[in-house]
């Protein structure tokens, strides 16, 4: 494999596994607009995923018959969704890293990372506005939604430190996460001022090795979830 395989393949994980994630929502929103909302996100990512995994290999394959520590996507899009405020605690900091990293991927040398980060930036734009609007809304709202949003960022913000590490592999044939930190911090951080949030305090814990392929066990059941059929059936086209 090579270096922008292994890149495309780490965008692609992203991609998927956050659709993955957000696909179960559809049918469960606590609204008919919102479920139909969440599942167009999922699709969006969905299609980024299918055109960067199609770069690398075999899209089915790469998708379905990978194993755990073969997935290299960072940690904040495998967490369960848990709430609707969780979910949407999580598509506001990923969303708003993964808009800032495909703006900056849009002239990339590689054509299937430049296409789909030329395609993504608009999708992400609505995904980030949709889940600022969200934030605001549960942090001006009532004191139960309140502290579900506030809860959820809390729980969430430690996974934000791996996505935006310094990374030698992504600094040299992209675009290095670091470099994106402090406009992702005033973008952020704006929304939660804007909410009535403050900016969780740094508690010293920071889970990673997602780019490693070490993942956690929620993880195993999201894939035993999205992979059971293409293994039930190897080699079925659909």
């Amino acid at each position: 494999m090579t270096d922008y395989s292994t890149y495309a393949l780490r965008l692609g994980d992203d991609a998927l596994i956050l659709s993955q994630r957000l696909s179960w929502w559809s049918s469960r929103a606590p609204e008919l607009e919102e479920d139909l909302a969440l599942t167009n996100v999922a699709l969006d990512l969905l299609g980024q995923a299918r055109t960067l995994l199609a770069s690398v290999g075999d899209e089915d394959e790469l998708a379905f018959m990978r194993e755990s520590r073969e997935f290299l996507n960072l940690l904040i899009v495998e967490r369960p969704n848990g709430d609707f405020a969780q979910t949407i605690a999580r598509q506001l900091l990923f969303s708003t890293f993964q808009l800032a990293r495909y703006e900056a991927l849009v002239d990339h040398p590689d054509e299937a990372i430049a296409g789909t980060a030329a395609k993504a930036v608009k999708e992400v734009s609505y995904h980030c506005d949709h889940a600022a609007n969200w934030t605001r809304r549960l942090g001006d709202g009532t004191e139960e939604s309140r502290a579900r949003i506030r809860d959820a960022i809390e729980n969430l913000w430690p996974y934000t430190f791996e996505m935006l590490e310094h990374d030698s592999l992504e600094a040299e044939l992209g675009v290095d996460p670091a470099s994106l930190r402090e406009r992702w911090e005033v973008e952020v951080g704006q929304t939660l001022e804007a909410a009535a949030l403050g900016v969780p305090e740094d508690s010293g814990w920071r889970p990673g090795g997602g780019r490693r392929g070490v993942h956690d066990e929620d993880f195993g059941y999201l894939l035993a979830e999205m992979q059971s059929l293409h293994r039930a059936h190897p080699g079925a086209r659909w």
